[in-house]
């Protein structure tokens, strides 16, 4: 099984989760940033909003699975604060993230459709990568398969013998989020890039469609999942509440204003509010 920490530094523990996951926040905002300045906005706009958004969104993800398991915490309340031991939801820092986006949005007079239209892609991808922490840390794995199952997804030994949990071979939804993920990332892009189907605002709004189909499906396989009440799980219910958001936001934004601009059309024109 492979080792979770990565190195020590002074007797501390350095995990790979934390690795993989700020080496996808680097990349997401590298990718940002280049895009940022293809539609004219500064380049530390990326890097700004980041300087609050990430500890926002990071403080966002531990409350959101904090109350959803707010009876364990209550007993002991300090472990609160022990992030070491796990305990994230990516929805709770993009819930808190999204609201920090609209303050800095208008503080800084840029249009909030276009920074989520830069951003989106970019986040998906780190999203994809992040996968990787929870396989390395043993994490968000779906119910008991076996070996010649695993086998036949043609998946490395490495990924194979890391699935072995508990006393047996793990579905790897880990993997399955990943790709779809990085799947969901090349498209994107290259539809913003080469095409105008998006109009401004609905890269973002695609992402949400994209991310929240396969997380509905992914996360019913899951066997470490929050539970809203019931056999309800909190994130296909939002999921499912995010999809069908987007999609309804998709139409009512076309035929509130039909005069859209494609989100191609932007470039070189200013994205600051005057």
């Amino acid at each position: 099984m492979v080792n979770r920490v990565a190195f020590e530094i002074f007797g501390i523990e350095i995990y790979w989760y934390a690795l993989i996951i700020v080496s996808g926040i680097v990349i997401a905002m590298w990718l940002s940033t280049r895009e940022a300045i293809r539609v004219n906005l500064k380049k530390d706009d990326v890097s700004d909003f980041m300087l609050v958004g990430l500890p926002v969104a990071f403080i966002g993800a531990r409350l959101y699975y904090v109350l959803f398991e707010l009876e364990t915490y209550l007993a002991d309340p300090i472990q609160i604060l022990n992030i070491r031991s796990g305990g994230i939801a990516i929805y709770g820092g993009l819930i808190a993230g999204g609201i920090w986006l609209y303050f800095f949005c208008r503080k800084n007079f840029i249009q909030p459709w276009t920074f989520l239209d830069i951003a989106a892609p970019s986040v998906l991808l780190a999203q994809g990568i992040g996968r990787w922490g929870n396989f390395m840390n043993h994490e968000a794995y779906g119910g008991e398969t076996t070996r010649a199952f695993l086998e036949k997804l043609q998946l490395p030994n490495f990924i194979i013998e890391n699935m072995y949990i508990e006393g047996a071979f793990r579905q790897p939804t880990f993997l399955y989020e990943s790709v779809w993920n990085v799947l969901g990332f090349f498209i994107l892009i290259l539809l913003r890039k080469y095409t105008t189907l998006f109009k401004q605002g609905e890269i973002a709004l695609a992402y949400l469609i994209w991310y929240s189909f396969g997380r509905f499906w992914i996360e019913g396989m899951r066997t470490d999942s929050l539970y809203l009440f019931g056999e309800i799980r909190v994130s296909q219910a939002l999921s499912f509440v995010l999809f069908l958001g987007a999609i309804l936001l998709v139409i009512w934004r076309r035929k509130s204003n039909p005069n859209l601009k494609a989100y191609n059309r932007t470039y070189g024109s200013d994205q600051r509010i005057i």
